[in-house]
């Protein structure tokens, strides 16, 4: 697909060597030297949209002052044809050149003929990546936290896809282990108490103390009758309630997914690792390889000396490793059960060995970050390449204000927001948007009130604004004055002289930039920002030109430019999970 910035620089380059290569001919500069020049956008376009340093670069090797080299090569150049109408020379001997309207008209164009998959780009190549994203315990409803991680896999599988990738999303079911001990007491202990009354009987401490688990409770009583407790001892109730409560968690969680736009190419069940034998052989592999060992009638992952062979792979020193607090861990405990780490293992191993994942992204909460370098380490240990094949991107907290004071929340007392509550206050597309709006590195203060507003002040509505104030200007120009979008071929971009006008073709064509550092970097809160600004151009388009009353020439260009803008809001709203609204 055509990145049309990166176009404009390589025929930068391409023109400064052909000038270069005539003016050697004519004897004007020594033949032969080999010139790396940079080609940078200026921050102050004013005197030029594209500079190149090849007259400082080359001053070495053709021995001559950097501004007699640019002078020479601006007698030399041939502009004819190209995408510029102008070069300048400038400081200490940039090259400034200012683009003309093949350019422009180019931009509409390719926008045009690629449509709605304007942007796409091929870096991934076509190799396979999962990820895996949300993973919530099934131990309770969804809640703010698992909301922002669903966002951001979803919207980051979706920009994956569009620069190349083949994409698998994924959702890892923790269905096995302590928590689900936990889950199946808590359930208990509500129903012991829902027979004995409260008074009688004491709910653990640590226990799950949601109004879910009482009515998973309630639930389990009427299904059981009268036979509860009778003489059967708790541990035998525990299987079976966790069960229970696992059948009519994990379809309300997909069901709450599903609302929030996002569905999964599988939902791995943990379960599966240990019934299937995958997490013992895992560790024996590891066994294998020298990396556990025996203490305590416990096997322990000799995490410390593979930390080490990492970071001194990654270039750390000798004496940096060693000030490291490195531990190791504990794969399975003296009473026989294997570990959450070891299933972890197992898990990643199944991604990257078994089903030969080229990378893998996690995305998880801050508060696991410890646990990044381990699981690498323990990869690289397998040799999977887990330090370059298995990404993790880190994501901080939601802090959910309301009346301008934040929402105090905890998962364990009960006192938390679920997603399906959310979804029944603000619509899906301004959680998509608000979740998406900072890089996942940066806490998100989530304003309720600011979120159900119908203003520029809510980022969602002002970008939906502008895209429903588009459709309805194309609409009423058809229908006041007969004027309907043109082809870009037909355009006269030359008539896009304003510099408001200039702005917002030069803002379409980023899109393809952004989408490729969105992907690069993990981060697709870029294009949030991107729609944000591409919106404010345009307002500032709409304001300071006009269309109504225009002479036709002018009338067409600005039309389709306005029209221009709509498709590419459309497209990124896509990628978000955003409609985009025709009228508001």
């Amino acid at each position: 697909m055509t990145n049309m910035i990166q176009a404009a620089k390589n025929q930068v380059a391409a023109l400064t060597q052909a000038a270069y290569e005539r003016a050697a001919a004519a004897g004007a500069l020594p033949a032969g030297a080999e010139v790396k020049a940079t080609i940078e956008i200026p921050k102050d376009t004013a005197h030029g949209d594209y500079a190149s340093s090849f007259a400082m670069a080359g001053a070495k090797a053709l021995h001559m002052a950097p501004r007699q080299i640019a002078q020479v090569i601006v007698d030399h150049l041939a502009l004819e044809g190209s995408y510029f109408n102008k070069v300048e020379i400038a400081g200490p001997g940039f090259l400034n050149f200012t683009l003309g309207p093949k350019w422009y008209r180019e931009v509409l164009s390719t926008i045009e003929t690629e449509g709605p998959v304007y942007g796409s780009g091929a870096e991934g190549a076509g190799k396979k990546v999962m990820v895996e994203f949300v993973s919530a315990n099934p131990t309770g409803p969804m809640h703010m936290g698992n909301a922002r991680g669903g966002v951001l896999g979803d919207t980051l599988a979706n920009v994956l896809a569009r620069d190349g990738w083949d994409v698998w999303k994924e959702f890892y079911v923790n269905d096995a282990g302590n928590q689900i001990n936990k889950f199946a007491r808590s359930i208990y202990a509500r129903c012991m108490q829902l027979t004995l009354g409260e008074e009688n009987y004491q709910f653990p401490e640590d226990g799950y103390q949601g109004g879910d688990i009482r009515e998973l409770a309630q639930g389990f009583l009427a299904q059981e009758g009268i036979s509860f407790p009778g003489d059967t001892a708790e541990e035998d109730w525990l299987e079976q309630m966790a069960q229970f409560g696992l059948e009519r968690n994990i379809p309300k969680m997909e069901s709450d997914l599903n609302k929030y736009g996002i569905q999964y190419d599988k939902w791995f069940l943990e379960s599966s690792l240990h019934s299937s034998g995958y997490v013992e052989d895992t560790v024996s592999l590891l066994t294998d390889k020298g990396w556990t060992y025996e203490k305590d009638g416990a096997l322990w992952l000799n995490t410390t000396e593979l930390l080490k062979k990492k970071y001194l792979a990654e270039g750390k020193s000798q004496e940096q490793v060693d000030k490291l607090d490195l531990k190791d861990d504990v794969l399975r405990r003296a009473n026989g059960f294997y570990t959450y780490f070891a299933a972890d293992i197992a898990y990643h191993r199944n991604k990257l060995e078994e089903r030969k994942f080229d990378l893998v992204i996690n995305i998880w909460g801050a508060d696991h970050h410890g646990h990044v370098a381990r699981l690498q380490a323990a990869l690289d240990g397998l040799g999977l390449d887990g330090s370059h094949r298995l990404v993790i991107v880190l994501m901080q907290l939601v802090n959910l204000l309301q009346d301008g004071k934040p929402v105090r929340m905890s998962k364990r007392t009960g006192k938390t927001i679920a997603l399906h509550d959310l979804l029944d206050e603000i619509s899906v597309d301004a959680a998509r948007y608000y979740f998406n709006n900072r890089t996942p590195s940066s806490p998100l203060d989530f304003d309720l009130d600011l979120a159900v507003r119908q203003d520029s002040e809510n980022p969602v509505y002002y970008v939906q604004y502008a895209h429903a104030r588009i459709c309805s200007l194309v609409a009423r120009l058809a229908e006041e004055e007969g004027a309907a979008v043109p082809a870009a071929g037909a355009v006269d971009a030359a008539l896009l002289a304003a510099p408001e006008e200039r702005a917002l073709v030069k803002a379409l064509a980023q899109y393809p930039e952004e989408l490729h550092l969105a992907a690069r970097d993990f981060d697709p809160s870029r294009i949030n920002r991107y729609l944000t600004a591409l919106a404010g151009d345009f307002h500032r388009f709409y304001n300071a030109c006009r269309l109504k009353g225009e002479a036709p020439g002018l009338l067409a260009a600005r039309l389709k430019l306005a029209d221009t803008v709509r498709s590419v809001l459309a497209n990124g709203l896509g990628l978000l999970g955003v409609t985009a609204p025709e009228k508001m």
